[in-house]
């Protein structure tokens, strides 16, 4: 497909359905790893980090004091994506789940499209560096605020996530979340142990 293609994506794999992300955040998050976050002009990626954000009862979730123009795609429907900008520089993206709540994609594993995603990053960049990170997988898969409450379920606004049969971890690295100064203590952060792709070590390990 074409670079900026509207049409509905092609890739392999089952899209996952409104009611897979109608579920909390924590639920939603671990079930995450291993799916496939896939664009229409072939970028894709291996999700292998994520966090979850959880509302009213999170102080670092953006939806811990209720609803704003800023957040106002979080308290819409599940399945589409939030996008924000974050350090006056760079774009992070989320998928919603139930009212409020929502899991950031911390890093993918590059799967296709690594040309494309090479010209989108900055000269010189690894491999492995390309979507390492939330701000650089959002660049690398030229996420942006043109992206903020867009469907991932029905896929027709170029973006899509699908399962292609590769099953969440059976033993799921778990702990802090990281980058925020509140809501430290809660362990809502996972990633598919030993890949190389992840944004950060892993303090403990959850069953």
């Amino acid at each position: 497909m074409p670079r900026g293609s509207s049409r509905p994506v092609a890739w392999p794999g089952r899209v996952l359905s409104r009611p897979f992300f109608e579920r909390p955040s924590t639920t939603v998050a671990p079930q995450l790893l291993n799916k496939i976050l896939a664009r229409a002009d072939g970028r894709a990626g291996r999700i292998v980090e994520v966090e979850a954000y959880v509302g009213s009862i999170d102080p670092a979730a953006h939806t811990y004091r209720g609803k704003t123009p800023r957040n106002a795609t979080m308290f819409g429907p599940a399945g589409h994506m939030y996008v924000y900008f974050t350090y006056g520089m760079h774009w992070c993206c989320n998928c919603v789940c139930a009212t409020g709540e929502g899991v950031l994609i911390r890093a993918l594993e590059p799967l296709h499209g690594l040309d494309l995603m090479h010209e989108a990053r900055p000269s010189g960049t690894r491999e492995r560096d390309l979507c390492r990170g939330p701000a650089r997988l959002t660049q690398a898969m030229g996420i942006a605020g043109a992206q903020n409450g867009i469907d991932l379920v029905r896929a027709r606004d170029g973006f899509t996530i699908v399962d292609d049969g590769t099953a969440p971890p059976d033993a799921l690295l778990g702990g802090p979340r990281i980058g925020i100064r509140v809501g430290v203590d809660f362990p809502w952060r996972w990633s598919v142990p030993d890949n190389r792709y992840v944004s950060g070590r892993m303090a403990t390990a959850s069953p």
